[in-house]
């Protein structure tokens, strides 16, 4: 099947993909950006951040592929690591998001496990949100076509208030839901239409 996306849609389609392991189409997809001019920066970034939903194998293979195709591309320098800093903008960031849920959102999390509750702000919010190369909108969308996708309903949920929180539109929301049907057989945007519709009625949108 013959994918035919815009510009400005096909990062969480590439998002997606990685994540189900569809290697054949994400090698697809990254030559319909390189012929529509995305910046391997960009491509990096979406592939990368799917470590902290499909997992570093998923993550390895996907970048591996992608180097393929930019082979002279020199790899960008490693940040500084300032654990503090990625904390501290973890948690200013993550309390954006969830306002004055924050700390229920933290408090629930730690009941099970506090490691994750301090990974989610030094790891999630803080060493990959906080990363250049994609705007924290593009970020939420292609974190809401992976969910989406793998089927994490609560997940979802939260991100499609992140991407509202971005500044994205429920249109935009929308547009990369539905267009997840088109990653193969399967109906991949079911679930997240279904979160999505009680998301605006619970919201009053």
């Amino acid at each position: 099947m013959k994918i035919k996306l815009s510009k400005k849609d096909l990062l969480p389609q590439i998002a997606a993909v990685s994540a189900l392991n569809d290697f054949n189409k994400l090698r697809q997809l990254i030559l319909l950006a390189k012929d529509k001019k995305i910046s391997f920066t960009k491509l990096y970034e979406t592939l990368l951040q799917n470590y902290l939903f499909a997992g570093y194998p998923s993550a390895l293979s996907s970048l591996k592929i992608l180097k393929e195709y930019f082979p002279k591309i020199k790899m960008p320098k490693v940040a500084d690591m300032n654990l503090f800093h990625f904390r501290k903008m973890g948690e200013v960031r993550c309390r954006k998001v969830y306002g004055n849920k924050y700390e229920k959102l933290i408090r629930n999390i730690k009941k099970f496990s506090p490691e994750l509750s301090e990974w989610l702000l030094l790891e999630g919010y803080g060493k990959v949100f906080g990363r250049k190369g994609l705007s924290f909108k593009e970020r939420e969308l292609c974190i809401v076509a992976v969910l989406t996708v793998m089927k994490f309903e609560d997940q979802l949920y939260s991100h499609l208030n992140g991407a509202i929180k971005a500044k994205a539109t429920i249109e935009e929301i929308e547009t990369v839901i539905k267009n997840l049907i088109l990653i193969g057989k399967k109906n991949y945007s079911r679930l997240g239409e279904k979160v999505l519709s009680r998301y605006k009625v619970e919201k009053g949108i």
